[in-house]
């Protein structure tokens, strides 16, 4: 990533100190990215920098991973509270005006915030969103049963046997990945930095270990009876080959009344890496075109 003007430091929420980096210092409307997990921290998503020469990108590892302080309390690893720290951050950067990007597990810490309806925030981007827990699940179980035979008995062998540490079990579970999650390879630097650096505690408490089960707190969630509440402008992404699949992002598109659904045919659950120039080319235009409106 090519930081230009950045500069970066901790903000105290609920339980710790949050670390930030804000890229970019132009005169649009700022964008706030959430990363997904929770508990998967922001560098794997450091491309959306390209976007910071027209505003400033926020960027903030979550509570409990990256570089932010990691307590050791299982109490805050709820979604209501990284909803809130949603707002901590907005308040002690001074985001008055903002522009919300929630990736993934982010996807739903967005839609938590801002069915607070907080003030301030013009447009809304869910990319590879996750609206329905129990919907993701089944998503994820019918994509793994695509792949060879012998790779879903490895994963379905070890997770019920619980040796998720075994190099056989790690090497299934790529398989998955490289045709679900980010069909780059090599993986990018940043990628694999997100890797060495995510919460584990927070991630194992809201999602669970396993791949075909969800057993943390967040194995209810499903938002699909409010996301109509969402008011502004929403623009939904998604891949083609995507782990949140085009059928599911499309029938979250329909939930939000005007919101945009753009598929990215070369990508799964990355487009951001995967079709990097052409993602910053369409949010770009969906983050210039809200302003715009605004400005009439």
């Amino acid at each position: 990533m090519t930081l230009g003007e950045a500069h970066e430091g901790y903000i105290p929420v609920t339980g710790g100190r949050v670390w930030y980096q804000i890229v970019g210092s132009g005169d649009a409307t700022p964008l706030l990215v959430l990363h997904g997990g929770p508990g998967i921290p922001h560098d794997y998503l450091e491309p959306l920098a390209d976007l910071a020469a027209e505003r400033p990108v926020v960027f903030y590892d979550q509570l409990g991973c990256g570089k932010s302080d990691r307590p050791d309390d299982v109490s805050l690893w709820r979604i209501d509270r990284f909803a809130e720290e949603v707002g901590q951050v907005r308040q002690a950067l001074g985001l008055a005006q903002v522009h919300l990007l929630g990736h993934s597990g982010g996807t739903m810490v967005a839609l938590d915030y801002l069915l607070d309806q907080p003030v301030g925030v013009i447009s809304l981007i869910q990319v590879g969103p996750v609206l329905s827990a129990p919907r993701a699940l089944a998503d994820i179980n019918r994509l793994y049963a695509t792949l060879p035979e012998e790779v879903l008995a490895t994963v379905k062998r070890h997770e019920a046997a619980g040796t998720l540490d075994s190099e056989e079990y790690q090497q299934a579970v790529e398989e998955y990945s490289r045709r679900y999650m980010n069909r780059v390879r090599p993986k990018p630097e940043s990628s694999q930095r997100a890797s060495q650096g995510v919460g584990v505690q927070v991630f194992h408490t809201v999602w669970g270990p396993y791949e075909l089960q969800v057993t943390g707190n967040l194995k209810d969630y499903d938002r699909t009876d409010r996301a109509h509440e969402i008011s502004i402008p929403t623009l939904f992404i998604c891949g083609r080959y995507d782990a949140s699949t085009p059928e599911e992002t499309a029938r979250y598109h329909h939930l939000v009344d005007g919101s945009e659904l753009v598929i990215f045919e070369q990508s799964s659950h990355s487009p951001f890496i995967e079709e990097r120039e052409h993602f910053m080319q369409v949010v770009g235009d969906f983050l210039r075109r809200v302003e715009a409106r605004l400005g009439e």
